[in-house]
């Protein structure tokens, strides 16, 4: 018997409260995988200066409009909370429970929801009431002091690294595994709480092993994964663009120095004291050629070199464009859903949800009929959003 190809989390339902960074993130990746994400927009917006038609991150979802602030609202999200198996959260610590929509309002209406929580600091320890972004986050776990050149300042990885890597990535891998225990026998729902700084540290493991053993210097630039070898690092090219080079094996090494052209006269790796030398005359042969040229020399060989590409040319490279890497929907140039899955692939199925405009569908698939009440109009001369307001600052890249 064929699988429906609407993904491995079909029939899965997830409320998400609307935020910006990490959690919606972290619930487009559910929605990729099949999950029914219904996206909990207030009135005003979450904050993030973009036309929603065009916010990838929620692909894939569904919408309705609800003011928190109201006690109509909080009744809305606990009956959507009712009918659902997961419910995510970005705010800062006590910001839900003062709403009245916090773990122990949920679990009481639904003893096997689980619960996530996507904060920066986490939900306990001195910072955890403060504002924060991925910058600051990944800063105190030692991760970004790691990046970079040895005489520069550490270098931004945008923010994939902490919002998405350490904060995405782990809250859903926390979500999949609670929702495995909630569906098992005498298991129940939980909360996950998902901090980035946790999991950013958590990325860093086996460097913190290297560096027990003595196989890793605590200083940029100086390692064998963060560019101290010349031949692993990026070089430019005649035209000002680079080639990325990764040839740590022997046997990778030696066709990459036999393409590049300098095989005789460049001094051997094993000699730290000339990896100066070697690095120089690597550097100097990659300026005679444009990255074009470069690309088609090592072009199908073991030599473990790559362009580096920007984000407009991805897209077109000829093995992602084999691959399907990237999908065009709705006319969005985006990347496709990730993992694969030979039974229950994931698709891109909707395009980036518009605040509120499914209510009455959700209404009807959910059996939740207090959706329908009527839309919440903006408070003329209302404050701004408050505690959730200032949550959002806490999670965002």
């Amino acid at each position: 018997m064929t699988e429906p190809e609407n993904g491995p989390l079909s029939g899965v339902r997830v409320v998400e409260l609307a935020g910006i960074g990490p959690g919606p993130f972290a619930a487009m990746l559910l929605a990729d995988l099949g999950a029914d994400v219904v996206r909990v927009d207030r009135p005003g917006g979450a904050g993030l200066s973009i036309d929603p038609a065009y916010d990838v991150t929620n692909r894939n979802k569904r919408s309705v409009l609800v003011d928190l602030k109201t006690p109509e609202g909080v009744a809305q999200v606990l009956e959507l909370a009712e009918r659902a198996d997961v419910l995510v959260e970005g705010y800062r610590p006590g910001v839900a429970e003062r709403l009245g929509v916090g773990p122990q309002e949920c679990l009481a209406r639904n003893p096997r929801l689980v619960y996530g929580r996507m904060t920066g600091w986490g939900q306990r320890g001195p910072l955890a009431d403060t504002a924060g972004h991925d910058i600051g986050y990944i800063a105190i776990t030692g991760a970004l002091g790691m990046i970079g050149s040895p005489d520069g300042p550490p270098a931004i990885p945008a923010n994939l690294l902490g919002d998405y890597a350490g904060g995405s990535l782990y809250l859903v891998i926390g979500v999949l595994a609670a929702l495995q225990h909630a569906r098992s026998d005498g298991g129940k729902g939980q909360v996950v709480d998902a901090a980035i700084v946790d999991g950013t540290a958590h990325l860093t493991a086996m460097i913190h092993g290297m560096l027990a053993a003595g196989g890793w210097q605590d200083r940029r630039g100086a390692n064998l994964l963060d560019g101290g070898t010349p031949f692993y690092g990026t070089y430019e090219t005649a035209d000002g663009g680079h080639m990325a080079v990764g040839a740590l094996e022997r046997r990778f090494y030696d066709e990459f120095i036999r393409l590049l052209g300098v095989e005789r006269e460049a001094p051997g790796r094993d000699d730290l004291a000339a990896w100066g030398e070697l690095r120089t005359a690597i550097a100097a042969r990659f300026k005679t050629r444009t990255r074009q040229e470069w690309t088609e020399v090592f072009q199908d060989s073991d030599a473990c070199v790559a362009p580096v590409l920007s984000l407009r040319e991805a897209p077109r490279h000829p093995h992602l464009a084999a691959r399907g890497t990237f999908v065009d929907h709705d006319g969005i140039t985006q990347p496709a859903p990730a993992p694969r899955f030979s039974r229950t692939p994931g698709a891109v199925r909707r395009p980036p949800a518009r605040p509120g405009a499914d209510t009455e569908e959700i209404a009807r698939d959910w059996q939740a009929p207090g959706l329908l009440a009527p839309p919440p109009a903006e408070r003329a001369g209302a404050p701004d959003a408050g505690p959730v307001r200032a949550e959002r600052k806490d999670t965002a890249g």
